[in-house]
């Protein structure tokens, strides 16, 4: 008997033992949740690698805003550079990639080179150009709103309202996007010259020059003084010098890019979208998926990537008659009626 009281001691050291070791543990030091983890693992960080300013009403507002939706989406943690020079592309991208992120955009064409170069450095970083058919495996691929079908929409609206029978589209850089622009607007000025009777002539050129304001506005002028009463401009932020020579000339313009109404509303009837925010939430969703591949990955008129954008208070510029043709160019497009692959340049 004399031994129970050591023994009922021992068991109750034990416990209180056990009871001082789980009291321990502070909140801080738990592992999260599973939840917690996971979410935290899945934060997407993109970056976006821009040739111009945001606030061009086109090619780079476009994408800035397509991010700035993926990031109110989507929940990514999203970064932007404005006029990256071509100079600096390398130094950009490396520097974002060192930087954790997990998807670099360089939004256009002339990003190629240098993406090209950074991804063999970063294989883990997803890197991707816009405007541009590109792929290098494992982690390069290219994402392109389809310009040929976006200046295809904007050769049918201008030829319907041309009074004078010519119409002109200025493009800048000498690139394949703004190549393939001016060929898809005259494509769709032959298209709707066959669909009416009539005999619109597509006047066209390429300035070589993103940022010459002055440069893009000469050439435009050049095209309104040979009888052009409907301009286009495909240059990204100098495209506001072909839309200044428009309105001083009191003749139309047509938008491009992004709507471009605000520049001139009493000149841009109406705004051929290239929606990169269309073409970015695409994006973002296949990564986010696990679907991306290092390919070629083209949005156009069927995604609704390319549309038109009307200025409603210059919509009547065309009567309801040739408005409900536009809609249905739009429908024979999406029901595969339209191949611009066959169509005449």
């Amino acid at each position: 008997m004399k031994s129970l009281p050591k023994k009922i001691m021992g068991i109750l050291l034990v416990l209180l033992l056990v009871v001082s070791l789980t009291g321990c543990g502070s909140p801080a030091a738990q592992p999260p949740s599973p939840d917690k983890a996971g979410a935290a693992a899945s934060k997407l960080k993109v970056a976006l690698l821009l040739p111009g300013p945001i606030s061009d009403n086109g090619w780079n507002a476009s994408a800035y805003q397509g991010l700035k939706e993926a990031e109110a989406q989507f929940g990514v943690e999203g970064s932007y550079v404005e006029n990256v020079a071509q100079s600096d592309q390398l130094a950009k991208f490396r520097a974002y990639a060192q930087q954790g992120y997990n998807v670099v955009i360089g939004h256009g064409f002339e990003f190629g080179e240098a993406a090209k170069q950074v991804a063999k450095e970063f294989p883990q970083v997803k890197f991707i150009v816009t405007s541009s058919d590109i792929t290098q495996p494992p982690n390069l691929g290219s994402l392109n709103v389809v310009s040929q079908q976006a200046g295809f929409l904007g050769g049918v609206v201008a030829a319907l309202l041309s009074k004078s029978g010519k119409v002109a589209e200025v493009g800048g850089m000498e690139i394949p996007p703004i190549q393939t622009f001016l060929t898809g607007f005259k494509q769709g000025v032959k298209y709707t010259n066959q669909l009416t009777g009539k005999n619109v002539q597509a006047l066209g050129a390429l300035t070589g020059s993103f940022d010459d304001v002055a440069k893009n506005k000469e050439m435009a002028k050049t095209f309104i003084n040979q009888g052009a009463d409907v301009i286009l401009g495909d240059a990204d932020q100098a495209s506001a010098g072909i839309i200044q020579a428009a309105q001083q000339a009191k003749v139309l313009a047509i938008g491009v890019g992004g709507n471009q109404t605000n520049l001139a509303p009493d000149t841009v009837v109406v705004s051929t979208i290239r929606s990169m925010p269309v073409a970015i939430e695409f994006l973002i969703k296949t990564i986010m998926d696990g679907k991306w591949e290092p390919k070629y990955y083209p949005v156009g008129i069927n995604e609704n990537a390319c549309r038109l954008e009307w200025n409603d208070q210059l919509k009547n510029k065309l009567s309801e008659q040739d408005l409900k043709l536009v809609d249905q160019v739009v429908s024979d497009y999406k029901a595969g009626k339209i191949d611009l692959n066959t169509l005449p340049q």
